[in-house]
């Protein structure tokens, strides 16, 4: 990236940008806006604003550039302004989803340092099966070649978006391919992160 030139005044129009970009009603706002021209009352509905609260933030997105507007018989509609304003938003969207994953990795790994020498033994996963969920991080071709009596088969990639199917008040143990297999470990971290009891059964599924 070329050296942003402070002379030119442009570190100065950034950050006016970034000021009237950082507020999340105004960027729910052109959300709205993206998907096509709408009327003041409907972005108020759509963004859960009061038609005047809405209307301030309008404004302020109109004068930034962001925003442009014409009247329609009583009606005011508001559309994206010109300019790269999607690339932006799409930009930003995904830095903010970097962010939250990095965040996420973080926050699994504190919790599997912590708490990585805690398993559960073949013996009492047995002794206590009716109380514990089984599940089975493999692919699900795998779960399917052979699996451990009454696993759920959920595969780490999807842990997250399905963690609704697992019971809430129940402890989780996972386990995976065997010894030298970390998707265990690696779904017990996010478990944890997210609040579940959760543990690690060694060895896991050869």
């Amino acid at each position: 990236m070329s050296k942003i030139n402070d002379e030119d005044g442009m570190p100065h129009a950034m950050a006016d940008l970034a000021k009237t970009l950082g507020n999340s009603h105004r960027l729910l706002l052109l959300e709205q806006m993206a998907d096509g021209e709408k009327t003041v009352e409907a972005l108020s509905a759509l963004a859960s604003l009061s038609v005047a609260n809405a209307s301030q933030h309008l404004q302020l997105l109109k004068r930034a550039g962001f925003a442009q507007s014409r009247r329609e018989g009583k009606n005011v509609l508001y559309r994206l302004g010109n300019g790269p304003i999607v690339p932006l938003m799409l930009a930003l969207h995904a830095c903010a989803e970097h962010n939250r994953s990095e965040m996420r990795a973080l926050q699994a790994d504190s919790v599997w340092q912590r708490d990585k020498l805690e398993a559960i033994s073949r013996e009492e996963l047995l002794r206590r099966m009716p109380e514990i969920v089984l599940l089975d991080v493999r692919s699900a071709a795998e779960f399917a070649d052979g699996h451990l009596p009454g696993a759920i088969n959920i595969p780490l990639s999807e842990l997250e978006q399905r963690l609704a199917e697992l019971p809430r008040e129940q402890e989780i143990v996972a386990y995976c391919r065997g010894n030298y297999c970390a998707l265990s470990e690696k779904a017990v971290a996010i478990l944890r992160s997210l609040g579940r009891q959760a543990r690690q059964l060694p060895g896991g599924m050869k």
